[in-house]
């Protein structure tokens, strides 16, 4: 019988319970002899972690065994005490699910671009001449007949011969050949092992910056197949002291795999620079403070995964406090959870260029009260020319919910040389177009993709496969699926019902409105931030006259916003006698 540690401690706690004598329970001497007696006694495997756990609990664990409680999650198990003494975030159980499938998609595309590599070096290299071809440096050694008295190669053959005048030169010419081919086979050898040690692949090093209770961790350790060591860090000694006891209680691949480190967070990470694959970031608050330092310490191609909790701040309430900490202006609009993933995108990837870096995001999440991104993180000083294309302000009208973006940066291409220049503007005029209103100007913010549907689409797939080993499934599993269905470069949504207030009508349903856009010629999508946002490439001035169409046709025509629905600029049909984008949805809801 193999005991395992929670089965030791979830047995200790019925025993404290069940032998109390008045209100005073057993001491946990008499209870811890009573139970080995009855159960570790009759193991006939002991696990060497078992022991450590079992000193551990008389020099690190209270007298009163219910002080404590074991909360499971995933395959890991924690003990945590009463008083609470290290923080615990039941509600991030979705934070950490959807963190170990990004690792596990991480492992996997790694794997496979490694083999890419090698298969791609492997095409390239210069073909080894065949066993009856003499190689090019015999036959160089064969020109010459007169071989040197100290013949060396490398440093790894030494001939020292001497050759009698008597002998022929073919005997001569036979022996440097000989030596020779001694010698490329050596070299051959030692090539051969040196290519082996770089084909082989070793196991992702992951850092956890900020473990607390090392949960997180934890899981990594014994969930995710093919990780290496994970390196759990904290400057609080109750957190370390929690952390070391966890990895102890979760047997010997925590204890093999885990290793919790006492330190400053953004100290341990400037320190170890490119040592990391992966390094996971999930502070109480604005990780802003650590992105410097973390972006040094992953290694080329290796993930950053950050998580922000501070959505005040980035949604607009503290703009002033937004642009202190990451460097943007935000906007307080429908679609601002949505820019406070891409300002903290664009926090990251100046934090990435100032070391010559840059960043790909591979997926971004926004659910419950905080955001969550992954990038990988590269290094080029060419590609990192780039990231004025990748960032725009943003023009937010006041008197409506029209917006335009404006890049910061553009190109020209002329035969193989690309010149960057700064991007054309304004793109707004002074008041907007639709409504006679001013505009706000926020940003920058990220505008290029923020999400990798390759990934998206792997990352579903391995939650599907594995939904029993998910504690959060069904959250996670709906929110990849609407990830997978937005439209990846169009940036920022719209919301219907905001359309509707701004023209005091009543809402169109989703379908016809989505079916105007789409007969027009445009393309539109959900977006997983808001179940009422739309994501649609069609200019502000198409969407308008799709609603100022919808507003002649509904009932509430009399109350309309007649700033608006004056430029209605439709006569009926197009120049090619099409109808329009606004007429089509005349023409749907009359059918």
């Amino acid at each position: 019988m193999l005991v395992t540690h929670s089965h030791v401690l979830k047995l200790q706690l019925k025993l404290v319970s069940a032998t109390r004598i008045g209100t005073k329970p057993l001491s946990l001497f008499k209870v811890w002899s009573f139970f080995c007696s009855k159960t570790v006694e009759r193991a006939e495997e002991k696990d060497h972690t078992l022991n450590l756990f079992l000193h551990d609990i008389g020099t690190t664990m209270s007298s009163d065994l219910n002080d404590y409680k074991i909360i499971k999650e995933g395959e890991a198990e924690i003990l945590m005490h009463a008083k609470n003494e290290v923080f615990y975030n039941k509600t991030q159980v979705n934070n950490r699910d959807i963190s170990v499938a990004v690792l596990r998609t991480f492992i996997s595309k790694r794997k496979q671009e490694h083999e890419a590599m090698l298969s791609k070096k492997t095409k390239g290299a210069p073909k080894v001449p065949e066993n009856n071809e003499p190689s090019e440096l015999v036959k160089e050694e064969e020109l010459d007949t007169t071989p040197p008295e100290d013949h060396k190669s490398n440093g790894e053959c030494k001939i020292e011969e001497d050759i009698s005048p008597e002998e022929p030169c073919s005997t001569v010419e036979e022996d440097s050949v000989k030596v020779t081919e001694e010698c490329s086979t050596t070299e051959g050898q030692i090539n051969g092992s040196e290519g082996k040690g770089r084909r082989e692949l070793k196991p992702p090093r992951v850092l956890e910056a900020l473990s607390a209770s090392g949960l997180r961790s934890l899981r990594y350790a014994r969930e995710v197949e093919g990780i290496g060591q994970v390196v759990a860090v904290d400057n609080d000694q109750a957190s370390v002291d929690a952390c070391r006891r966890n990895i102890k209680f979760n047997g010997s691949v925590a204890v093999s795999k885990v290793e919790s480190h006492l330190a400053d967070a953004r100290v341990y990470m400037i320190t170890h620079p490119k040592e990391f694959d992966v390094v996971d970031l999930d502070p109480y608050g604005s990780p802003s403070v650590f992105l410097d330092s973390a972006v040094q310490s992953v290694v080329d191609g290796g993930m950053l995964m950050c998580t922000a909790t501070d959505m005040a701040v980035l949604c607009g309430g503290n703009g002033e406090v937004c642009y202190s900490k990451y460097g943007s202006y935000p906007l307080r609009g429908k679609y601002c959870h949505e820019m406070a993933l891409r300002i903290v995108l664009a926090c990251i990837e100046s934090h990435a260029n100032r070391y010559k870096r840059y960043i790909v995001p591979v997926l971004s999440v926004q659910m419950d009260f905080y955001l969550r991104v992954f990038v990988r993180i590269y290094t080029s000083a060419s590609a990192m020319k780039n990231t004025p294309l990748k960032l725009s302000y943003v023009y937010q009208c006041t008197g409506c919910d029209s917006f335009h973006l404006q890049p910061i940066g553009r190109t020209i291409s002329k035969n193989t040389s690309v010149r960057y220049l700064p991007g054309f503007g304004p793109v707004v005029p002074q008041e907007c177009t639709d409504c006679g209103k001013k505009f706000n100007m926020g940003g920058p913010i990220w505008s290029a993709p923020i999400h990798d549907q390759e990934w998206v689409t792997a990352i579903l797939a391995d939650v599907k496969s594995m939904k029993d080993r998910y504690p959060a499934y069904d959250r996670i599993s709906a929110v990849l699926t609407t990830i997978s269905e937005e439209l990846p470069d169009v940036p920022l949504f719209l919301s219907l019902h905001n359309l509707c207030a701004t023209l005091k009508c009543t809402s169109p349903s989703a379908i016809i409105f989505r079916s105007a856009v789409i007969n027009a010629g445009y393309r539109i999508s959900g977006t997983h931030v808001n179940p009422l946002g739309l994501k649609s490439d069609a200019p502000m001035d198409v969407i308008w006259d799709i609603m100022r169409c919808w507003v002649k046709k509904s009932s509430s025509e009399a109350s309309a916003s007649r700033s608006i629905r004056k430029h209605h600029p439709c006569k009926g049909t197009s120049s090619t006698g099409q109808f329009c984008s606004c007429c089509s949805i005349s023409q749907q809801g009359s059918s």
